[in-house]
């Protein structure tokens, strides 16, 4: 009796964004999963993740990470189950977490740092995407390595784009390690969350107050000044720090998400002359030069997570075929947390 033959859909790239993507950048494909190999194993997609920094991707310039190409699947943060298996050392039943997102089955060999074993008993298998993942991760080397946090720190600490997944990490990691935490979002609900539950210091609605007066608020809230910035957003956000920013403070550059859908150059922070007489020190990084952290990183979250200090939101949309449309939420700040796309169960 012949095997039935198994398809799987696809979220490919159907043409470059300029400016703000569309739903019409992107296209829905159907296509036959190919016969395991000896060694392989076939995966089906439970969770995906939506970032920003995908939005690069889709632009054809050189970077650290290629371009996606036009055409074919995107790529990103998926955890899944292993169906079936022709490699003795994953097994069906197995969750992964892996990097072939956008697509609803995944074949592996399961060779290189791409694909890794994860415990579901440890905690919901979608958190590996988030808290506990790259997601995590980013903030907490951010916070720890990039801006040099050390315990018991009376820094006050700004962290722009602070109810996303990685600023609402950043800000609670911040508040562990004893600094007093500003944080810039951009509704009520978040900033109501950003006070009760993630227990910053102060959080404003940038929206409402408006971008040119970011600097003013900030500089209301602390007269004396800010010793670190985790930037998320770039631009303003960016001017209004620099602008605050004590002697010898830090600036930890994550993403610039305010500028990737600019369709020309933007021009820099008017203000960086400050850098030189502040003695600012300004340090961009990437989590993937960073994974020797892993393994702390898991010790230190996993504790603050059992000890009830870490407050965890994610904004899931349900379907693979809405991934482009959760992609595009977190440009119009649709999401408190991270953003997930469920495709199966």
């Amino acid at each position: 009796m012949t095997e039935e033959r198994l398809f799987s859909r696809e979220i490919h790239l159907k043409q470059r964004p300029i400016g703000m993507p569309t739903e019409n950048d992107f296209q829905l494909v159907r296509i036959e999963v190919p016969d395991l190999k000896d060694g392989e194993f076939l995966v089906r997609n439970i969770w995906m993740s939506v970032d920003p920094y995908m939005r690069g991707r889709m632009r054809e310039i050189k970077s650290y990470i290629s371009p996606f190409q036009i055409g074919n699947p995107l790529e990103g943060g998926c955890v899944g189950q292993i169906i079936k298996s022709n490699n003795n050392k994953f097994t069906v039943g197995d969750y992964v977490l892996g990097n072939l997102g956008w697509r609803e089955y995944w074949i592996s060999d399961g060779s290189g740092s791409d694909v890794t074993r994860i415990d579901p008993n440890m905690a919901p298998i979608q958190w590996y995407l988030g808290i506990l993942g790259l997601t995590g991760l980013t903030a907490y080397m951010g916070i720890l390595k990039i801006a040099q946090l050390i315990d018991n720190d009376n820094s006050t600490v700004f962290v722009s784009a602070a109810a996303g997944a990685v600023g609402s990490v950043a800000c609670q990691i911040a508040k562990i390690k004893g600094a007093h935490v500003i944080g810039s979002t951009g509704s009520h609900e978040k900033v109501k969350w950003l006070l009760d539950q993630a227990g910053i210091d102060h959080a404003f609605n940038y929206k409402e107050i408006g971008e040119t007066n970011i600097s003013a608020e900030i500089g209301k809230s602390y007269p004396d000044g800010i010793d670190i910035y985790f930037d998320n957003v770039g631009g303003k956000h960016l001017e209004a720090a620099i602008d605050n920013m004590k002697t010898f403070g830090k600036i930890a550059l994550c993403g610039m998400i305010s500028q990737y859908n600019l369709t020309s150059i933007p021009t820099g922070p008017s203000n960086l002359f400050l850098a030189i007489s502040n003695r600012l020190k300004l340090q961009g990084f990437i989590v993937r030069d960073h994974y020797d952290m892993l393994d702390e990183f898991h010790t230190d979250m996993s504790k603050w997570i059992g000890e009830g200090k870490m407050k965890w939101r994610e904004t899931v949309i349900e379907g693979l075929e809405n991934a482009p449309k959760a992609f595009l939420y977190l440009f119009k700040g649709e999401n408190i947390g991270k953003m997930l796309v469920k495709i199966g169960f």
